[in-house]
């Protein structure tokens, strides 16, 4: 056993050795101040603990009496210089009563076997060894999750350090927090989009990856929505501020993220209540170890007992028993998880809502901003008597003066700017449509009604959505199909959501049946309910909820303002965050930064990863603990297993908690 402790060390010695020779050239290592005072103090000890054992008697034995003081004295320096931290940290536990803690455990079964190797002149290089050992995987873990910490922290890049005001012709760096709503900043090539608002001048590239996991650049011009975290990569904008940066995009993120660990998931209850119960009564059946199966040999069996065994069996128990493989692995677990979630532009509020997401089996949509853009588009043209691009310039020029959607849908088509100089005798009849001279022209554009009122003759449209009919000089011109456009991911993310164990998928919306029945046999949706209001929206989910099974969950996908009292309502609310409303973000318990519903799928993969990690970990952890605590209390293993135990077990439970942070692949 000695052989093998002495080249264990040999090993320790080269890998601390070349490790610190990397931190020498690499002074961006990633290590704290204090990881690196702790692998000079591992090194330290175990330099010279390797030497004490090689040089062993051949010093020592010619020095008599005196050569085994100094021994001890050698030997409890080396002790001290690896293990004095966790000695005031189990004397700070006591003072503050939290006695039963690792750090007590180590300190009492190494404490132990230092006593008992005085007591009987032995070796003193188990105890020390036991403490070291403990204290590389100490390491190992506080550096694991130091780097998921880092990977987190890259996400906090996004804040931004200032933002660019012009003053006399010049640019003037001023903290976010003073720019007020509707100011003019400027954002240059290379710096983060620093608060929420529309573009005035300039076209772009935008690197979006940091805020929604996607690799490719964003292009963007004037007009456009743009939110702050953006990193600007080709032209000069100015943007008009549209929010307040305690308001926008990017702190909201912020804020989320790092108060998502104040969220604890029943798994994490769990573990905590367990080493609450878990780590007294170890204490307690370790001393039950040391003193009664001696008594009972002595009492019961008349035979003298051997002290020492069993005393070392009850030091070796608690060196075993140590429960921080599940403490430290499992918040980690979820940590990583949220972590990795966030880099893949999925904000998850905390480790409850991960767990929960990941036993999600019904899925609502709402249907206008979450499946559909939003947007009405020209989307058909249909009988038209001359050319299409003519037929929308004139639909266009007629509804020019109007504020109303269709309106804008229709001078987007057109592409060009209007010239309001052709227009003139605007008629505006509400519920019917618009009449205006054009160039000369009387241009009638409207629905059926408006037709009929003019006595114009014209051909019914079958297609769903807004029908314009336009009739010029009294004569049939042809009809404008209008309507909302269908994400190009919606149907993708429908068959991934049944991919991913999703059994049931329900739409709601405001819009009318046949709007809505279309775009659920085109997305393939199972369930379709229209012509909602909100309150009606929250009644469905309500009849949803008592339909489901006890342990399945219903997640809710929104956007609007009028989503906020559902998403508050289902087991779990999923916001779109890009151009979601601020009341649907604050409402959700998971927010998807670049609005695309394939990331609905996306998040519960991360979830059920996160959540399969936590129950590797829960099963490694307890197995191999009460595996090796049962074969301790039968004399079958010795220190080194009970190492193995408390070490190994925890540095294969937090680097499997690490997974958690890779999802690209998912």
């Amino acid at each position: 056993m000695q052989e093998l402790i002495v080249n264990l060390l040999l090993v320790v010695v080269a890998v601390l050795a070349a490790v610190l020779r990397l931190i020498g050239q690499k002074p961006d290592s990633g290590m704290t101040k204090k990881q690196k005072v702790m692998l000079w103090r591992i090194l330290a000890a175990s330099v010279l603990l390797l030497v004490l054992q090689l040089l062993g008697s051949a010093v020592f034995d010619p020095l008599g009496g005196a050569g085994r003081w100094v021994r001890l004295v050698l030997y409890l320096a080396d002790y001290l210089i690896i293990g004095y931290d966790i000695l005031r940290k189990a004397g700070r536990g006591i003072r503050n009563g939290r006695v039963f803690d690792e750090n007590f455990l180590m300190a009492v079964a190494t404490l132990g076997a230092l006593a008992l190797a005085i007591y009987e002149n032995g070796d003193y290089l188990e105890a020390i060894a036991v403490m070291l050992f403990d204290q590389v995987g100490e390491w190992f873990q506080s550096y694991a999750v130091g780097k998921s910490r880092r990977n987190i922290s890259d996400l906090m890049d996004i804040r931004p350090d200032y933002a660019n005001i012009e003053q006399d012709g010049k640019l003037e760096k001023v903290d976010p927090d003073e720019v007020a709503i509707g100011t003019t900043i400027i954002v240059q090539p290379g710096e983060k989009v620093p608060i929420d608002g529309v573009v005035l001048e300039g076209t772009s590239t935008l690197n979006t990856a940091a805020l929604t996991g996607e690799s490719l650049p964003r292009e963007i011009g004037v007009g456009d929505e743009i939110i702050s975290g953006y990193i600007n990569m080709t032209g000069l904008l100015k943007i008009q501020t549209t929010k307040e940066f305690g308001e926008s995009t990017v702190s909201k993120i912020l804020d989320l993220v790092e108060n998502a660990s104040s969220r604890k998931s029943k798994s994490e209850d769990f573990i905590s209540r367990f080493a609450r119960i878990y780590t007294p009564a170890v204490c307690y059946a370790a001393l039950a170890l040391a003193i009664l199966p001696p008594l009972v040999l002595l009492f019961g069996m008349g035979q003298s007992p051997d002290w020492e065994v069993w005393i070392y069996r009850a030091l070796t128990f608690l060196v075993a028993s140590c429960p921080c493989a599940l403490v430290i692995s499992i918040p980690l677990s979820f940590f990583a998880g949220i972590g990795g979630a966030s880099k893949a532009g999925v904000l998850v509020k905390g480790s409850n809502y991960l767990e929960t997401l990941s036993k999600t089996k019904i899925v609502v949509f709402d249907k206008t901003g979450t499946l559909t853009k939003g947007v009405f588009e020209v989307s058909g043209i249909h009988h038209s008597e001359m050319e299409n691009a003519k037929l929308v310039e004139y639909a266009a020029l007629a509804e020019s003066a109007s504020s109303h959607p269709i309106s804008k849908s229709l001078q987007r088509a057109h592409g060009k700017e209007i010239d309001r100089s052709r227009v003139s005798d605007v008629q505006e009849i509400s519920g019917n449509g618009v009449i205006a001279k054009v160039d000369g022209r009387t241009v009638a554009a409207g629905n059926d009604k408006l037709m009929n009122r003019l006595g114009v003759s014209f051909i019914p449209c079958h297609s769903v959505g807004t029908i314009i009919h336009i009739a010029i000089d009294g004569q049939y011109a042809g009809h404008i199909v209008i309507s909302d456009v269908i994400k190009p991911t919606s149907q993708k993310a429908i068959r991934a959501l049944r991919r991913a164990g999703v059994r049931r998928t329900v739409m709601l919306t405001g819009d009318g049946a046949k709007v809505a029945d279309q775009v659920a046999s085109e997305l393939g949706i199972d369930q379709v309910y229209s012509q909602l209001l909100p309150a009606d929206k929250v009644e469905k989910i309500e009849a949803l909820l008592a339909e489901k099974s006890g342990k399945e969950k219903l997640a809710f996908v929104g956007d609007g303002i009028n989503d906020a009292p559902v998403l508050r309502r289902a087991d779990i609310g999923i916001a779109m965050g890009a151009m979601g409303s601020d009341a649907a973000i604050e409402a959700a318990d998971v927010v998807l930064m670049d609005d695309d519903p394939m990331q609905i799928a996306k998040a519960i993969r991360i979830s059920r990863k996160c959540l399969g990690i936590v129950y590797q970990n829960i099963t490694i952890a307890i197995g191999i603990k009460l595996a090796c605590l049962v074969l301790i209390a039968l004399g079958l293993a010795n220190m080194w297993l009970a190492v193995f135990a408390d070490v190994g077990v925890m540095i294969l439970a937090v680097f499997n908690a690490i997974r958690a942070l890779f999802v690209k692949n998912l």
